[in-house]
């Protein structure tokens, strides 16, 4: 969107995060349903501390009951609340993609933990995820070719699959036209 291209141009060399107006971490609204549809597990348009939950756990087993109470804290909560709370953020020192690189590194060595990274797949509903699988999630995540998945790695990761994502949809609406 035109907002997305002004706010990435809007981004400092030197912090690899995009801002908004307000020095905040920038919120894509195409990101921000896709994660929205990521916890409405049930597909009802609403989200509770359940639906939080049953997607966090995966990430996050020690969170307490009432931390998800916190975050859900409406009875109607759906997408344009969650918009409203996130849009006009002012999170200055917080970057999105390292917080999220931290549950795949639980130990701080600075690379991915392969047996986590295992857990979480097949905690999500991929079945059990072979060597061969981890060699091939190593082989596309590791740019830089050292045979493990960085922060570095997984920020360039996390952004070829937003520009792919984007071509993909180009290509499926390039494909519908031509039918």
């Amino acid at each position: 969107s035109k907002d997305t291209k002004e706010a990435r141009a809007g981004a400092d060399e030197g912090d690899p995060v995009v801002r908004n107006e307000f020095g905040g971490v920038f919120v894509d609204e195409e990101e921000l349903r896709a994660a929205f549809d990521f916890f409405d597990v049930n597909k009802k348009g609403t989200l509770t501390p359940a639906d939080l939950k049953q997607r966090l756990g995966v990430f996050y087993k020690n969170l307490p009951a009432r931390e998800y109470k916190f975050l859900i804290s409406e009875p109607d909560f759906n997408f344009n609340t969650l918009k409203k709370l996130l849009v006009n953020n002012e999170l200055r020192d917080f970057d999105p993609v390292k917080e999220a690189f931290k549950v795949y590194d639980p130990h701080d060595t600075g690379f991915v933990d392969l047996e986590v990274l295992r857990s979480i797949f097949s905690n999500l509903g991929f079945g059990e995820v072979t060597a061969e699988d981890i060699s091939v999630l190593i082989e596309t995540a590791d740019v830089d070719g050292d045979g493990k998945i960085s922060l570095s790695d997984f920020r360039k990761m996390v952004s070829l699959s937003k520009d792919a994502e984007k071509d993909l949809d180009t290509l499926t609406s390039s494909l519908s036209v031509v039918k």
